[in-house]
């Protein structure tokens, strides 16, 4: 847990994490199979509207002008929540949320709640701080229900347990299950229908017995004081119509001014996120009313390094993130790597940008560098956030929060500047370069440097110098000509 109360593993760092995944054959088949079948999905489905790119523009541009007037939108939030029965409580911090979560929990008596799945009350770990006093949260999405039970972290945004096979969660569920509640049945096959029917035997009576339930939320309505959820499995719709009390725990930057605002948002999401037209449950709702679901209804605000974010003008633009994990299935890295390797609960490009704002890009200086730069992430973001700019902002203020004079990056900068501020310097340089380069050269390509430099060399593929510089070459052949 860090400093700002954000759930941050972050040891080992991202090239050790990385490195001993990438030896995870098993793991790298997983992801592989996983994202093109949804990335695909999603190409697919996002063709079909002319305006798609209208409407990730539109998205932009809510998400920008709510941002700026976040203070405004929040306080008629929990107006129009407060009028319609809600009660708003704010969380500046992860710790402060869970005391206040804990708290509602146990002025109802009860010792289980059942949970959908979100993302905030992962990142302030209120499943662990529940624990702690002495109350059980039982999952009830079916990935993270797998994660639960193997006593896992997810590893994906959409998809918490996209690393494991059905295989693997076969046997997971015969392990398992038996020691939270119902136990699977003998003889379970890893077919994907028998492990659904298992995960809804094993969470039935959950269903039915639960008095209290918590969850996230997509997105609210400042104006209405509406919270939404949306879901493809109808666990969600469970926990949200059967219990006496209801929990959500939200970010602060998850509001929207208006209905109109929202509906800009159900054609985006689905589509990004699991390539759906729309989402199979869409559940939203107003305060309490009488005889119709919960009877009590508390919504967390939480902050939890948010409003820090949203000071800095480059990296606010993050707080658009509507969780759909597009940019998580296209890229080259999280495919490769998978979303333990990240130290986060928030895995993949958006997890390099967002969590060192959240915790303090002196605690993940890592994650900055875990991208390639090359831009899919910004392709396949459907509210337009330039996750490479904010990525090579960040990497900027890694540097800078090292920077020392005598440090090996200022001398080395020191002596470039150098270098290329004279052409003697240059030439002279370039001559060495090139003899070295070639003394060290096999078949075309630079070995191992020596020293320092090996840190370049260990990771990518150098080219050998060529024998004569463009400058020496112009100086022979054209230096002169008209």
């Amino acid at each position: 847990m860090s400093d700002r109360g954000v759930v941050w593993l972050g040891s080992p760092s991202f090239p050790e994490a990385a490195r001993t995944a990438l030896a995870d054959q098993q793991l790298r088949t997983n992801l592989r199979r996983a994202t093109t079948t949804i990335r695909d999905k999603r190409l697919a489905v996002a063709a079909e509207l002319d305006d798609w790119e209208e409407l990730r523009t539109a998205a932009e541009a809510i998400k920008r002008r709510t941002a700026r007037h976040l203070d405004r939108y929040l306080l008629q939030l929990e107006e129009a929540v407060t009028a319609a029965g809600g009660s708003v409580h704010w969380a500046g911090d992860a710790a402060e949320a869970n005391r206040i979560v804990a708290a509602l929990i146990q002025a109802t008596g009860e010792r289980e709640v059942v949970k959908i799945k979100s993302m905030a009350t992962q990142e302030i770990g209120l499943n662990e701080a529940l624990a702690l006093e002495g109350i059980t949260a039982y999952e009830t999405d079916l990935a993270e229900l797998i994660v639960q039970l193997g006593e896992d972290r997810p590893s994906h945004i959409l998809v918490p347990a996209i690393h494991k096979n059905r295989t693997e969660i076969r046997d997971l569920f015969a392990a398992e299950m038996a020691h939270w509640g119902e136990p699977a049945p003998e003889g379970l096959s890893d077919d994907p229908r028998e492990l659904a029917e298992a995960a809804r035997r094993h969470l039935r009576k959950k269903f039915l017995a639960a008095k209290v339930a918590v969850s996230g939320a997509n997105f609210a309505v400042a104006d209405t004081g509406t919270v939404t959820v949306v879901e493809s499995e109808g666990n969600g719709r469970m926990c949200l119509s059967l219990p006496e009390t209801l929990i959500t725990v939200m970010g602060i930057e998850k509001v929207v001014p208006t209905w109109s605002d929202l509906e800009v948002f159900l054609q985006l999401l689905p589509r990004s996120s699991t390539g759906e037209r729309m989402n199979p449950y869409t559940s939203t709702w107003t305060g309490v009313t009488e005889g119709d679901g919960p009877s009590q209804f508390h919504l967390v605000l939480l902050d939890n390094g948010r409003t820090d974010t949203l000071a800095d003008t480059v990296g606010r633009q993050v707080l658009a993130c509507i969780r759909c994990s597009a940019c998580l299935n296209v890229c080259p890295v999280f495919e490769r790597t998978g979303g333990h390797a990240y130290g986060s609960v928030y895995p993949g490009p958006i997890g390099a940008v967002l969590t060192p704002q959240l915790v303090g890009v002196e605690q993940a200086a890592s994650l900055p560098f875990a991208s390639t730069l090359c831009g899919a992430c910004y392709d396949a973001c459907p509210v337009k956030i330039n996750i490479p700019e904010v990525l090579a902002h960040l990497r900027a203020e890694v540097v800078e929060a090292k920077r020392h004079p005598l440090s090996p990056e200022a001398l080395a900068m020191k002596a470039a500047a150098t270098v290329l501020d004279s052409p003697r310097l240059l030439s002279a340089a370039q001559k060495a370069a090139s003899l070295g380069g070639r003394v060290l050269a096999r078949e075309g390509r630079i070995g191992r440097l020596p020293g320092p430099l090996h840190g370049w060399s260990d990771t990518r593929d150098s080219p050998a110098p060529p024998a004569e510089s463009f400058r020496t070459w112009w100086r022979k052949n054209r230096e002169g000509t008209p």
